[in-house]
């Protein structure tokens, strides 16, 4: 009979949790909806950002249409790039933290306009110690910090767009 009580009140702070954080409008961070229903994704020089933009445009609810044409509007990822510098090294000159920089420039063009709006660029640093005794679990790391890097540059262009859609579609 002590356990059923125990789990009684657990459900009990279970269900006032639920309800206060309900209460206070609390909701998961989400990509928000973009105010086109189609978009032509134009890849010159970004390929591996390509196919998670994409995806995160599709769970948005966008078309993607293969022709420029059909669609409200294009974008254009023109160019990505890695980059690794060295922050600090150690008395012996051997390299202790890396920083990490991944830079994306893209640009927007609505349907039935000839002119792309000017270039934007997405630029993420990350740092990371390195130590030559852990090679390998230091090479997973950087590969891991570049996927990370590249999932929060596609966060960080659908909000733009998003933004630079809503600006154009405002009253003049």
């Amino acid at each position: 009979m002590q356990k059923f009580g125990c789990n009684r009140g657990r459900l009990a702070a279970l269900l006032a949790l639920t309800l206060a954080v309900s209460a206070c409008g609390f909701q998961l961070r989400g990509v928000g909806s973009l105010p086109f229903e189609s978009l032509y994704v134009q890849d010159t020089g970004a390929p591996s950002i390509e196919r998670e933009l994409k995806r995160s445009l599709k769970s948005s609810g966008v078309r993607l249409e293969s022709a420029p044409e059909q669609a409200q509007a294009s974008l254009d990822l023109m160019s990505e790039h890695f980059e690794k510098k060295i922050l600090s090294l150690s008395s012996a000159g051997k390299v202790k933290e890396y920083d990490v920089i991944y830079r994306v420039i893209f640009r927007m063009r609505e349907a039935g306009s000839e002119v792309w709006e000017s270039p934007q660029t997405v630029e993420l640093h990350r740092d990371y110690t390195y130590s030559d005794t852990e090679l390998l679990a230091k090479d997973y790391e950087e590969a891991r910090l570049a996927v990370n890097m590249r999932t929060d540059a596609v966060r960080e262009i659908m909000r733009r767009v998003g933004s630079m859609k809503r600006q154009n579609a405002a009253p003049q």
